[in-house]
Formats: structure tokens, C-alpha cells, sequence
């Protein structure tokens, strides 16, 4: 996607990077490091020390104790670190601190690069509600709600009176799913807007709530972009990501078996209106709910690498982590749009019991093969004898599957998770076993409620 040369490239690249993350994103950026020929230094806590990513970089500091406001959430441990090893960028990863303006605006001013987008970019797409005025000025079209904050819960109900029911409740500075309700009469409002004020201003130090009206029977699609420091802006197709729990996504897939030319083409159109709005460089996600009328509304955007990157870097055949880089070193992108020519499903394998409402099962893993063959990938930090840590997020890896057909690459993801075997802990390898064989699923036929519905067996 750069049409910058060879010769250019190496005199602007970095010469060290610091990962300031863990797990599986960190080895993967790494890993893309390493054939650019840059040098990495991992940060990790003393529940990490043991952590693939740890081992495989050139350098490692420990940044301190397990919890990750100790250690990948400590912003002088992190900065002590990139300083002493001599560090001209920084990669955030995704979560932790990859989108925290104030990370990146304290990079910028010890004159260490942050691999992402402005503090600027940040902030005008960390709080909802100044990115839906944003992108109401850009002609995106955005899910009808009302203007501002919710004061308190009369004001909450008179909003609900005007936008019909059902409504949602989200937290201004949420994500994840944390600070959001589903109200669907005047009756539940009162106790569902005071338990999302709490969460949220237990997950984010921020009680605001803001108010839409709830689509019903939604897909969530995402469309992937890259942009440039020099105005240039593409996207390279979607995602669907309508698999999820609890707003937390499971199953990822490119191309949506939802989409159609012409509204691929419009999603597409309007992400880069998103993204042109704030001048955006840096590769990035502008998500949409879709109704089953295939009409489509901006959610949010995340400025940031997701999960499920390699999704789209398996049908475009691009490596996303080395065009992040390449931006931030001020290479220009091709400016072309992109669009897949594969099939790629991807599905999170978490250290959970699905069979007991996918309760968290921390441990050792004592036995782990990981299955291979034509169109499988498998991008994880874990190894037999890895302790998963109670600390962080549950997630061991990410296994993919790539045809030339959606028919064909779930046939490949069962005969791969028939193949991964993970003892000494419980995880969610059982429950994509069974979803693979799902009749709706395979039809394509799903929403992002389609989970309420399912039952182990």
C-alpha cells in the first residue's frame, strides 16, 4: 500500500520499538518488527515474565506487580522504560493505554513516537457524544438519539417519551459493552439509567450517559482504514463482528455475509467521510450498526489496531501492523480502497468455561497443540506449561481460517479447532465447535442477538 522506496523507508524508520503490551498483540507486533529489521523492547509485570513476547524481544523491562494500573497501565514505569533502552516509538497495541490521549500527548512530548494517531484524533473519538456531532457535520449517517448528557432519570424518561421505545443507555467514554442498557418500557428506566451511571463510572471514572433509540435485530459491521499524514484516506472493506456475548465480540469474519456490492460501497464511502472529519492518520475501525433493512448507522470509531486485524489482513493479503508503522514513520499510503479476495473467518479462543456461562478459568496449561495446515493461522502467546494470569483479559489467541469460499473456511475452522487441544484449563474451543455446525450460523443468518438464543449442548 506505500509508494514510498526502499531507500526512503529505511532512512525514516525507527530503530526501536517498545511494545507497551502484553500477550498475543505484543508477539505479533514484534513478529512484524523483526522482518523490518527494527529492534523491540517488551514491558511486562511479574506475572509476565514468563510470556512469549518477553522471551522474543530483543530487550524486556519489568514495569512492576501484576495489576495493570501497576504495570501496562503505569504511564512513568512505561516512559522509565522506552528512556533507558533508548526507544524512538512506541506501539500501544490495542487496549491499555492505545487509546489514551494522554499517553500519547506524553510520547510525543519526550519526543518518543506513538505509534497511533494524534491525542487530538483520540479525544475527538473517545467521547460519544462529540463524535456523533462529528460525524453529523460529515453527512455520516448516525442512530437517532438525543443531544448531550442524560441530567437525571426525568430527563431520561422524557428523552425515551420522544425517541420511542426501546432505547439504549451507553456510557459517553464506554466501550466493551460497560455502562450500556437495553430499556424497553418507561417502567425499567429508573433502575437501569442508575446502574449504568455506576458501571461506568467504575469502568472509566466518567458517569456521563447519553441516550439512542435501539435498533433492533442489528448486525455490527466495521470497516477498516488507514490514513496518512498527508490527507490520504482508504478503507479496506469489512468486518462482521455480529457474533458476540454480552457486547463482547467472539467471531469476527470478512467478507460479511450481509453485505452487498452497492452497500459496501456506501459503508465504505462513509467511513472515509468519518475519518477525513479529523484529518485521521494511522490504521483505524469505523463501526456501524446495520439494520436488517440494511440501513446503516455509525457507532463508534476505534483508533487504535483491533483484534481482529488479521481478519482483514488475511483477505487483502497485507500486513496492518507494518502499515501503522510505516505511517507513523511518515510514508504515504496508496490511497486506493481495498477490497477482499478471500474468505476469513476468525475466532477468539478465551481461557472460559462456556459450559458454565463462560466463567473465567485462569491457570496452567498443561498440554497445547495448536492446529496447522493450508488456510489456518494461529496468533497466540501461549505454550504448554503458560500460566494464564487472573489479571487481564482472558483471551489465549485467535485462530483463522482462510478459502476462497465462506462455505469452505468453515469447514476449515471446525477440522482446525477439532485440531487445537488446550488442557489444565477450560476454554471456549467446545462452544466454537458447535457454533461452526450451526445451521443459521452457516446460512449466514445472525444478528448481534443471536447468542441469547444459543445452548451449549
Amino acid at each position: 500500500m506505500t509508494s514510498t522506496s526502499d531507500l526512503t523507508t529505511k532512512k525514516l524508520m525507527f530503530r526501536k520499538i517498545l511494545i507497551a503490551n502484553r500477550g498475543e498483540i505484543a508477539l505479533r507486533i514484534i513478529r512484524t518488527c523483526k522482518e523490518m529489521g527494527i529492534r523491540t523492547v517488551a514491558v511486562y509485570s511479574t506475572a509476565d515474565k514468563d510470556s512469549l513476547h518477553v522471551k522474543f524481544a530483543d530487550e524486556a523491562v519489568c514495569i512492576g506487580k501484576p495489576p495493570g494500573v501497576d504495570s501496562y497501565l503505569n504511564i512513568p514505569h512505561i516512559m522509565a522504560a522506552a528512556e533507558i533502552t533508548n526507544a524512538d516509538a512506541i506501539h500501544p497495541g490495542y487496549g491499555f493505554l492505545a487509546e489514551n490521549a494522554k499517553f500519547a500527548q506524553i510520547c510525543t512530548d519526550h519526543k518518543i513516537k506513538f505509534i497511533g494517531p494524534t491525542p487530538e484524533m483520540i479525544n475527538s473519538m473517545g467521547d460519544k457524544i462529540t463524535a456523533k456531532e462529528t460525524m453529523i457535520k460529515a453527512g455520516v449517517p448516525v442512530v437517532p438519539g438525543i443531544e448531550g448528557l442524560l441530567q437525571d432519570v426525568a430527563h431520561a424518561k422524557r428523552a425515551a417519551s420522544e425517541l420511542g421505545y426501546p432505547i439504549i443507555l451507553k456510557a459517553t467514554a464506554g466501550g466493551g459493552g460497560k455502562g450500556m442498557r437495553v430499556v424497553f418500557e418507561e417502567g425499567e428506566i429508573e433502575k437501569s439509567f442508575g446502574n449504568a451511571k455506576i458501571e461506568a463510572a467504575a469502568s472509566f471514572k466518567n458517569d456521563g450517559i447519553y441516550m439512542e433509540k435501539f435498533v433492533e435485530e442489528p448486525r455490527h459491521i466495521e470497516i477498516q482504514i488507514a490514513g496518512d499524514q498527508f490527507g490520504n484516506i482508504c478503507h479496506l472493506s469489512e468486518r462482521d463482528c455480529s457474533i458476540q456475548r454480552r457486547h463482547q465480540k467472539l467471531i469476527e469474519e470478512s467478507p460479511s455475509p450481509f453485505m452487498t456490492k452497492e452497500l459496501r460501497e456506501r459503508m465504505g464511502e462513509a467511513a472515509i467521510k468519518a475519518a477525513s472529519a479529523i484529518s485521521y492518520e494511522s490504521v483505524g475501525t469505523v463501526e456501524f450498526l446495520v439494520d436488517k433493512h440494511r440501513n446503516f448507522y455509525f457507532m463508534e470509531m476505534n483508533t487504535r489496531i483491533q483484534v481482529e486485524h488479521c481478519v482483514t489482513e488475511e483477505v487483502i493479503n497485507y500486513d496492518l501492523i507494518k502499515e501503522q508503522i510505516k505511517i507513523a514513520a511518515g510514508e504515504k499510503i496508496s490511497g486506493r480502497n481495498y477490497y477482499p479476495q478471500m474468505h476469513a473467518i476468525e475466532c477468539r479462543i478465551n481461557a472460559e468455561d462456556p459450559y458454565n456461562d463462560f466463567r473465567p478459568s485462569p491457570g496452567r496449561i498443561t498440554v497445547l497443540h495448536q492446529p496447522g495446515g493450508h488456510g489456518v493461522r494461529v496468533d497466540s502467546h501461549a505454550y504448554a506449561g503458560y500460566v494464564i494470569p487472573q489479571y487481564y483479559d482472558s483471551m489465549i489467541g485467535k485462530l483463522i481460517t482462510m478459502a476462497q469460499t465462506r462455505e469452505e473456511a468453515i469447514n476449515t475452522m471446525s477440522r482446525a479447532l477439532s485440531e487445537y487441544v488446550i488442557e489444565g484449563i477450560k476454554t471456549t474451543i467446545p462452544f466454537h465447535q458447535q457454533l461452526m455446525q450451526n445451521k443459521d450460523f452457516r446460512e449466514g443468518n445472525f444478528t448481534t442477538k443471536f447468542l441469547e438464543g444459543f445452548t451449549m449442548l
